[in-house]
């Protein structure tokens, strides 16, 4: 039995004008990339509508926490708080996250000052509270942590509104994730052999909130998304692009460039424009580190050291909303994008105003009806706090994030309005002498010195002073029991 493989369409197909055979290739297969797009859309809203419902069934609740008084501890100390934090990272298998919807749930740090009055606050899952607790009683041992509401309860969210108007934005960086951004180490300075100073940049925001007048309020937001190892070989990718390494090919870009190189092939044998063409492979020569520039080697070294330490996924935003009649961008969002700017990296990284998408800024065409919509979506983002609208996360360690968010450092920060926990009470040692005691024991040496002394009078100042000890004992144990019951902060806008 012959077998015959007829080749006439084909040679009918490619005897038609290259304009008609274009046609019909589009006619016959061009629905496939319309399909391709249904359904890499339709993948996208199935997963958003499962996650949606999963999260929907999640409780979030509010810490107030207030920094110790005199605090004296470095950015290190909330380095290592957000290292535990870290311990929240999950994953999902296929069915939990494509059927339950399940996913990595988020935390939220915040700095708020509602007219002058500053408050450090997390948003956490309910299920990790002790999580986050631990992680800062074991930093700041006497720091108070009090659940509070939502504090964005009361404030519009709809714009234009007739008493409120609002600024806001997102922050994104200048260069690929990998490279770092100035942290708090670069703010040491050395004074003689022995002496290093700190000059915390978190003094510039804590004046920046103190100086709010009444209507006034600043709300500043990192979402924190806990994540794997798997972003440290981008690290490698960026070093190996610097020495100019030969980058690697996913399996789906190879796929991607023998379907071009086949759709290049057949349009020049349709239409033979070209001619003999000499194909040139680009060649990749490794340099040495001798061959580096100093602003090479720079960037090598930030992103090793950047690798190095645990990272999350991060949004950063800012809202200003003010009452019309106060409102005062020229103060506000220049002095926080001013902050900011504090920890660019020029040669390295930087944060920046995403005033493309997010920011409260148009210009050309349409712009009343694209201002509102930034506005709009800005301010429901911060408030719910979410990590899919907006611009996609960004990588930060935890030497950066201890950097943009930590307590300040009492010495150098000058925050009269900060909410601070009072001067810890502690118990009195059993054998310390009370004032009453002391005056007893004085009558007695003189008593002594006189020669008017019985036993009697002895026993019976000893019994007294017993007496005033313990009088002395129970009244600071009142006191410390007093002052150790939690309450919100006083200043804190509660909704």
């Amino acid at each position: 039995m012959d077998i015959v493989i007829d080749f006439t369409p084909l040679q009918e197909f490619f005897s038609l004008p290259p304009s008609q055979m274009l046609f019909i290739f589009f006619i016959r297969f061009g629905w496939l990339i319309f399909a391709f797009l249904f359904l890499a859309a339709s993948r996208i809203l199935w997963l958003k509508y499962v996650q949606g419902k999963w999260f929907s069934g999640v409780k979030f609740i509010f810490l107030a926490i207030d920094i110790p008084r005199g605090n004296i501890q470095s950015p290190r100390a909330v380095e290592n708080m957000f290292s535990y934090l870290a311990g929240a990272h999950s994953t999902q298998n296929f069915f939990e996250k494509w059927f339950l919807g399940e996913g990595q749930l988020s935390f939220s740090l915040e700095i708020i000052s509602s007219e002058g009055y500053t408050q450090f606050l997390i948003r956490t899952p309910e299920q990790f509270r002790n999580l986050v607790e631990s992680a800062i009683y074991s930093q700041y041992p006497d720091a108070e942590i009090v659940e509070v509401d939502d504090y964005c309860e009361g404030f519009p969210n709809k714009f234009p509104n007739e008493e409120y108007d609002v600024w806001g934005t997102e922050f994104i960086q200048g260069s690929h994730y990998m490279y770092p951004i100035k942290t708090y180490k670069e703010f040491e300075h050395q004074f003689g052999p022995d002496e290093t100073v700190f000059r915390d940049p978190m003094a510039e925001l804590m004046e920046l909130c103190s100086s709010l007048r009444k209507g006034e309020h600043l709300w500043y937001q990192i979402i924190l998304i806990p994540t794997g190892f798997d972003w440290t070989d981008d690290g490698l990718s960026e070093i190996n692009k610097i020495l100019g390494e030969a980058p690697k090919t996913s399996f789906l870009n190879k796929i991607i460039d023998s379907v071009i190189d086949l759709i290049s092939d057949l349009s020049e044998m349709i239409f033979s424009l070209w001619g003999d063409v000499e194909s040139k492979t680009k060649e990749f020569k490794k340099l040495s580190m001798m061959e580096l520039t100093p602003k090479q080697k720079k960037k090598i070294e930030g992103i090793e050291i950047k690798s190095s330490k645990l990272g999350f996924l991060c949004k950063i935003r800012v809202v200003y909303m003010a009452k019309k009649e106060v409102m005062n961008k020229a103060k506000v969002a220049n002095g926080f994008v001013g902050y900011i700017k504090q920890f660019a990296a020029l040669d390295l990284n930087n944060l920046k105003p995403d005033l493309k998408m997010t920011g409260t800024k148009v210009s050309y065409f349409n712009k009343g009806p694209r201002l509102i919509r930034r506005k709009n979506n800005i301010v429901n983002n911060y408030m719910n706090r979410d990590d899919w609208g907006g611009r996609i996360p960004f990588l930060l360690n935890t030497e950066e994030l201890a950097t943009l968010w930590h307590f300040p450092i009492e010495a150098t920060a000058n925050a009269p309005l900060i909410q601070k926990t009072p001067a810890k009470k502690y118990k009195p040692p059993a054998n310390l002498v009370s004032e009453d005691a002391s005056s007893n024991i004085d009558n007695l040496k003189e008593e002594l010195l006189l020669g008017d002394f019985s036993k009697q009078k002895l026993k019976n100042n000893s019994e007294n002073n017993s007496d005033n000890q313990n009088s002395y004992k129970q009244e600071q144990e009142k006191i410390i029991e007093d002052d150790t019951k939690g309450s919100p902060p006083a200043n804190l806008p509660l909704g």
